[in-house]
């Protein structure tokens, strides 16, 4: 895993950019407001809209990926959206999140937790990283259409992440990348991560490491599991890749794509939780651990 140099923050810097779980929360509400997020929705249109805004406000560079997912539904307009600090030419770290929901024809979906909860988290991450000097850019990156359009399948499922691996491909990027670290489901009130096989090793011993150091031993699950989410078409690539995410959403996964994932079902307290095991995690990345 390759490792970054960083500028390590003062003690004032830290206080006055520390993870706010209730204005991480504050943007989940806002997202589960516009309804239920499948892609092509007039839902998904205004958390785009809302989503890009934050990112502009902050300063960030904002790019739009606009794509045609061929999908069992027939084709879908979709579209991840990219905050970039402004740092060009130098190694970056991805921070990502889904921010859509399961297509249910048949309920009200609105994911306050599956979508909702990371994209709230990586809106906040934005404030918080988005002032500090980094010896590496920061791309926050929202990506569409993680779900299944009709049943979970390689072609049916990630299409935004697979669309922007594809793309980095084409570019010519993928070695610009230094790490991706992907949160979803991460607002469950009885957080407890997941160690995750499917992740680079090394990058998921230095999340659990900062998890530890920050007293959240008690946050992460001891038995491993494999997890297929928008970090796989990263790991395929190359790219050293980790997945924050608390899958054992509710009992035996009682609320998980269900119209119960409501946004009393999430916490302030664990949003700032994986926030600050984030914000941990880059600056130990910085230092060269």
């Amino acid at each position: 895993m390759a490792l970054l140099a960083c500028a390590t923050p003062s003690a004032a810097q830290r206080k006055a950019t520390s993870v706010d779980g209730s204005l991480a929360y504050s943007h989940v509400e806002k997202l589960v407001g516009f309804g239920p997020r499948p892609p092509g929705s007039p839902a998904i249109a205004k958390s785009q809209a809302y989503i890009a805004d934050v990112l502009k406000k902050l300063g960030l560079q904002v790019e739009h990926q606009d794509f045609l997912a061929n999908t069992p539904n027939g084709p879908v307009s979709m579209k991840n959206i990219v905050g970039k600090t402004q740092q060009s030419g130098r190694p970056v770290v991805i921070l990502a999140s889904h921010y859509d929901t399961r297509l249910m024809t048949n309920a009200a979906f609105v994911g306050a937790n599956d979508g909702g909860s990371s994209t709230g988290l990586l809106l906040e991450l934005a404030r918080v990283l988005s002032p500090r000097r980094n010896a590496f850019a920061v791309w926050f990156v929202f990506f569409d259409g993680e779900e299944a359009q009709r049943e979970w399948s390689e072609t049916d499922s990630l299409y935004g992440s697979r669309y922007f691996v594809e793309k980095l491909k084409a570019d010519g990027q993928t070695q610009v990348i230094k790490a991706m670290v992907l949160m979803d489901l991460v607002g469950d009130r009885d957080l407890k991560l997941e160690n995750d096989a499917s992740s680079t090793p090394q990058l998921m011993e230095l999340v659990r490491k900062s998890a530890v150091e920050l007293g959240y031993s008690k946050n992460l699950a001891a038995s491993q599991k494999g997890m297929v989410d928008d970090h796989i078409p990263f790991i395929r690539a190359g790219i050293s890749a980790v997945d924050l995410i608390d899958y054992d959403y509710g009992f035996n996964n009682s609320v998980w794509h269900t119209p119960n994932d409501t946004l009393d079902k999430i916490s302030p307290h664990s949003l700032k939780i994986v926030g600050d095991i984030v914000v941990r995690t880059l600056e130990k990345l910085g230092q060269g651990h």
